[in-house]
């Protein structure tokens, strides 16, 4: 089966066929099959939002409507499923249209398709168990196999994360093929992400003798929306992301809930967004509301669907599993 980008026709033509259309189908009704079996509800909330993204990495597409209100296209279900699961939904479910500006490549698309779900009462080991069984049931692949943050950088870029000098991670960013400017202007985050991108993520089924692997427990810095505990060796974040043949498929959370932390997590985010000269973000009140009424403990993952149907056709490019994707659309 061809990947996208390959494939010729007329302009006005889709990507694929009706049998890829037809398996894409089928990847999403076993998804369905999957949560109702397990009594996980399905919810949908909106896609045009009164806030957008904060991350800095993230950048959201603004909308204007004929009011003059600005809205924002999600660039996740996050935020209204937390206000959900504060309102006493239980374990919920969603797939979902996601947007980010500026993301494209062979396994990016401004226009994606995004599953979201929370798990109450699971940390984010009890999460990866149930996100295993899914990707299993769907690739037919054997389960994933779990490795450390920590044991991956050294084992695979021989550096440990919590000790080594900002400058030793410069040099290896430099090895691993960014410029010797781009290499001095990163911070330590800026460079354990750049060697997860280039270093670890293409070695971590090698090092774990499997397709699947789940890397888990983040340095403290990098804990996004995740809790952070306490271990033997320093502060991690309760956070895990699934790869599988090297491809990114799944970001999962032990929750935060505390609203506090979650401001002071916002204030910096909006302080980075500042330094790094991007327009400023408005806080999303309501999800503070929603922490303070109550969000209970739980784990929620993002998994990216289409590339897990790139995965599942055995396609290379995102765009062979998207009838009309942004080159076309």
């Amino acid at each position: 089966m061809p990947d996208g980008p390959a494939e010729k026709g007329p302009a006005w033509r889709p990507r694929g066929d009706r049998v890829r259309w037809e398996r894409r189908a089928g990847v999403i009704a076993g998804i369905r099959g999957f949560f109702a079996e397990r009594g996980v509800l399905e919810v949908e909330t909106p896609i045009l939002c009164a806030r957008g993204a904060m991350d800095p990495v993230i950048a959201s597409f603004r909308t204007i409507g004929p009011d003059g209100r600005t809205r924002w296209l999600q660039s996740s279900p996050e935020y209204a499923m937390k206000r959900l699961l504060a309102a006493g939904s239980g374990a919920i479910f969603q797939i979902t249209r996601a947007f980010r500006a500026g993301e494209a490549g062979p396994n990016h698309n401004p226009e994606f398709t995004l599953l979201e779900w929370y798990r109450p009462h699971y940390d984010h080991h009890r999460l990866m168990e149930e996100v295993g069984d899914l990707v299993v049931s769907i690739l037919a692949c054997p389960a994933p196999r779990r490795i450390a943050y920590a044991r991956a950088f050294r084992e695979l870029v021989g550096v440990d994360v919590d000790r080594a000098p900002v400058e030793v991670l410069r040099e290896r960013s430099q090895a691993a093929g960014a410029s010797g400017r781009t290499a001095a202007e990163l911070d330590r985050d800026g460079c354990l992400d750049l060697l997860l991108s280039h270093v670890v993520q293409p070695g971590l089924s090698g090092l774990a003798g499997s397709r699947a692997v789940f890397l888990y427990d983040y340095p403290a810095s990098q804990a996004a929306l995740a809790r952070v505990a306490g271990t033997p060796y320093g502060e991690r974040a309760e956070r895990f992301e699934l790869f599988v043949d090297g491809v990114e498929l799944a970001n999962g959370y032990h929750e935060l809930t505390d609203p506090a932390e979650q401001q002071r997590r916002f204030e910096s985010e909006a302080s980075r967004r500042r330094i790094a000269g991007l327009p400023p973000m408005e806080v999303d009140e309501r999800l503070t509301a929603a922490l303070e009424h109550g969000l209970p403990p739980c784990a929620g993952v993002a998994l990216g669907l289409d590339r897990l149907v790139m995965l599942a056709l055995g396609i290379p490019c995102i765009e062979g599993v998207i009838a009309f994707p942004d080159a076309i659309a």
